[in-house]
């Protein structure tokens, strides 16, 4: 989807201005579709067919969890929208290179920061919901390990989640819980 938002941030130049009589062209050609696909950005949205018809299948499923690079340009956060208020005491999160946001329903829960040792939550921040689509970057292979030391600028083994984080694996370590992949080397 390519909204207004989302041309600012990627630093296009002549902004929507430049793309939009491409992007009406193409509509017309029925090569893609105009609408209000994402609520709280600009009218004008443009998306390939495809896209429109897997929004609508994804409206109808349950809770969808994914973890994407807090970098990624398909992770609107901190580009085209705002981060939300993070839990009291927990540092603001960005859009920096090796940071990690857990988004459900499309909605931020929690932020991993780029050391990959604190964790910021947003709201309830799922409760624990966030932890099993956090642990998929190391059961994944994506990371070696996390080495969590703060939630919410907590240290995580005073944390509420501290339990949580036991019974899903995650084991004590010199400054924190640690969850390793199957090489167990720690994070670049």
């Amino acid at each position: 989807i390519v909204t207004r938002e989302a041309v600012r941030a990627d630093g296009i130049p002549g902004g929507f201005a430049a793309v939009y009589p491409v992007f009406r062209a193409l509509e017309e050609a029925g090569r893609i579709r105009r609408g209000y696909f994402v609520s709280g950005l600009g009218a004008a949205q443009f998306a390939r067919p495809g896209v429109v018809d897997a929004l609508r299948a994804q409206r109808a499923e349950c809770s969808v969890a994914v973890v994407l690079s807090a970098s990624d340009p398909a992770q609107p956060y901190g580009a085209a929208l705002a981060w939300p208020d993070t839990n009291a005491g927990a540092p603001r999160p960005t859009r920096a290179a090796g940071a990690f946001v857990v988004l459900v329903d499309g909605r931020p829960v929690a932020f991993l920061d780029r050391a990959g040792h604190g964790v910021s939550t947003f709201g309830d921040g799922d409760g624990e919901g966030w932890i099993g689509p956090l642990m998929t970057l190391v059961t994944s292979e994506r990371i070696a390990q996390l080495d969590l030391h703060t939630i919410d600028a907590v240290a995580v083994r005073t944390s509420p989640a501290a339990t949580a984080l036991h019974a899903a694996g995650f084991r004590d370590a010199y400054r924190g819980l640690v969850l390793r992949g199957e090489g167990g080397m720690p994070r670049q």
